[in-house]
């Protein structure tokens, strides 16, 4: 391997000891933040109907506004995550909540696509599909196991909770800042070999007539700054095209060992989503997954989020790789995902 991994942003390393207390990742809106926030929802819609036509001007928090940049330095440089509580769910309809999330999250970043079909709202429920659909991407899949720890496409991602399942479902988090470092002290060898690219499997989402499969290192070092992208499913998945680079030996024996940390405690932090809830994450320093749950239509608990993929202002500089392609087949037709539960 050529290759020398090092330890990297020991600031934004942490443990679960250290963020034990719920209140130390916990932004929950004021009473006048609230009403500045029904305000500017009110100002929104009298604009039009088309939510991409809103951006942080036409949705003026200006209270807010300086809390929200606090979070996204926090996001790119401290701890990698927050939950943002107190929207009252009951008191909007889905649109509403759609677009006050749309808002707020237009003064944390710009939108990003999310897939092939460009969007950059999009839903995270049980669409239908299965596991051993070669296309199906993971927040199209039901409950019925933990979806594995994984970063996604973006600088930020964020969820809205709309609606809770029956049961379980509950989100968690992993400190991937602190799983490479640890990885670097304790196993020098394997975290240089995710230094080097992995393949992926593109879904079915490739542009047409490119090859099915695209590869990515796992861990890359650019100036002082870590930035990982992680999705064991796609990696191995990447493996049923047969011109696709084989995964290496050690590249596997590291994946394991990082699978293993992921699910060990002491890199976790668990939190369940109430409606109206959000949370963001830094997809570069926070790997995401969520628990099994079951969802009981009939009674109208079926588990539902809105999600966001956001370019940050704060993150100056990226490797070429993780910048956002405005010109990509994904983002030249940028849409709203529109699914009611």
């Amino acid at each position: 391997m050529s290759h020398t991994p090092r330890v990297l942003e020991t600031h934004a390393e942490w443990r679960s000891d250290d963020v034990a207390d719920p209140a130390a990742w916990t932004e929950t809106f004021s009473p006048a933040e609230l009403e500045e926030l029904d305000t500017a929802l009110r100002h929104a819609e009298g604009l039009g109907d088309d939510l991409l036509d809103v951006g942080r001007e036409q949705f003026p928090i200006p209270g807010l506004a300086s809390r929200l940049e606090k979070i996204e330095h926090e996001l790119i440089d401290g701890r990698g995550f927050v939950l943002l509580r107190g929207l009252p769910r009951e008191r909007y309809s889905q649109a509403q909540m759609e677009l006050l999330y749309w808002g707020l999250g237009m003064h944390l970043g710009a939108p990003w696509a999310q897939n092939r079909h460009g969007h950059v709202l999009g839903d995270v429920t049980d669409q239908g599909k299965q596991g051993t659909d070669q296309t199906s991407r993971g927040n199209e899949l039901g409950g019925d196991f933990d979806f594995p720890y994984h970063s996604d496409g973006s600088d930020l991602v964020g969820l809205l909770c709309l609606q809770k399942a029956k049961r379980g479902g509950a989100s968690t988090v992993a400190n991937a800042v602190a799983i490479h470092n640890d990885l670097v002290r304790e196993a020098p060898e394997l975290a240089a070999a995710l230094y080097e690219p992995q393949p992926y499997d593109f879904r079915g989402e490739e542009a047409p007539g490119t090859r099915p499969w695209y590869e990515l290192p796992v861990f890359t070092a650019w100036g002082d700054r870590l930035f990982v992208r992680y999705i064991r499913p796609y990696i191995l998945a990447s493996q049923r095209h047969s011109e696709a680079p084989r995964i290496d030996a050690v590249a596997e024996r590291a994946m394991q060992r990082v699978d293993a940390m992921t699910r060990d405690p002491a890199y976790n932090v668990f939190m369940d989503l109430e409606p109206g809830d959000i949370q963001f994450v830094n997809n570069y320093h926070v790997l995401h997954a969520r628990k099994a749950y079951q969802d009981d239509r009939e009674a109208g608990l079926v588990r539902h989020l809105k999600r966001l993929w956001l370019e940050t202002r704060v993150l100056a500089d990226r490797p070429p790789h993780f910048r956002n392609n405005p010109s990509s087949h994904w983002a030249e037709k940028a849409s709203v995902s529109r699914i009611v539960t």
